[in-house]
């Protein structure tokens, strides 16, 4: 499908949908607050799929058929949805939502490691390279040489957000087997598989139904299934179809920076001077390897 040049309504789609994922954050420190955090992911997941199945059906769409594709389909739903779901959830009880985008922030560059070392047209150049070293490099800022080693509580916590932007940077070179399946049905079938991934460790783990909610961690819960689950899927399937993948990618700078501003603005986050500085070494190396894409392998 050809692209067309981006226009107004495709920068509006873009920073709306940076809003979305900078709010996710802060939904999922509100409804960690009170609700175990696989359950939160569970929950955000199953009312996502609902509504994506009804859209499905309203559109007289069919889930993929059997066969090879499912396992595709499986490999996203767990590195794309199930685990970064239930990681950032229980990260979150503990970190800040700012702090965690940020973490989250490293994930582009982890992707163009990745694609290196999984695919012919995309390998490593200087400018890729440099990019991955600045994100790395901001990681170091961010926590601290000596407590990158620490085993403390809030650490792990941090790290398992970090681990989440390693899954969702592995979940970008799984769904390239995805781009022949109609996306709505694809999507719908990625929020499914991962509700059946999840559900079982949440009930063992957890029983949610022993400890009723609040309505404030309720309202978080239909926020994140609504806004950054179901509706930002919907916005990024539009704005692949309108754009481009790489117009897409543009987001990367984006919604950290929203996710820093709202936890400041709702949430009275006050981030150390460390973290503004991690921040702005993470972007330069997004926007270097931004760069590095356009140049040819050396």
């Amino acid at each position: 499908m050809k692209h067309v040049k981006p226009g107004l309504a495709d920068y509006l789609l873009l920073t709306g949908l940076a809003i979305i994922f900078g709010a996710s954050f802060i939904f999922t420190n509100l409804a960690v607050s009170e609700i175990a955090p696989l359950t939160v992911a569970t929950s955000r997941l199953m009312l996502a799929a609902v509504l994506l199945y009804a859209l499905m059906l309203i559109k007289r769409q069919h889930l993929p058929a059997k066969g090879r594709i499912w396992l595709f389909i499986i490999a996203a739903a767990f590195f794309g949805n199930a685990f970064p779901f239930a990681l950032i959830s229980w990260g979150q009880v503990k970190v800040d939502a700012g702090l965690t985008a940020i973490l989250m922030a490293v994930m582009p560059l982890i992707t163009v490691l990745l694609a290196h070392l999984t695919t012919a047209d995309e390998k490593m150049n200087r400018y890729k390279l440099v990019g991955v070293i600045c994100g790395l490099l901001g990681v170091v800022v961010l926590m601290g040489w000596d407590e990158l080693g620490s085993l403390g509580d809030n650490m792990l916590r941090q790290y398992a957000i970090a681990l989440a932007a390693c899954c969702y940077a592995v979940n970008a070179i799984v769904t390239k087997q995805l781009t022949g399946v109609a996306r709505l049905p694809m999507m719908t079938a990625l929020m499914l598989v991962a509700t059946i991934m999840l559900l079982p460790f949440t009930l063992w783990l957890e029983v949610p139904w022993t400890s009723p909610p609040g309505v404030r961690s309720l309202v978080a819960i239909v926020a994140l299934a609504v806004g950054p689950t179901a509706l930002a899927t919907l916005i990024i399937l539009n704005i692949i179809d309108r754009s481009g993948a790489s117009f897409l990618s543009q987001i990367n700078f984006m919604v950290p920076l929203a996710g820093v501003f709202m936890g400041w603005l709702f949430l009275n986050e006050v981030l150390p001077a460390k973290a503004w500085i991690a921040l702005f070494i993470i972007l330069t190396g997004i926007a270097i390897s931004r760069v590095g894409n356009d140049k040819r392998m050396l």
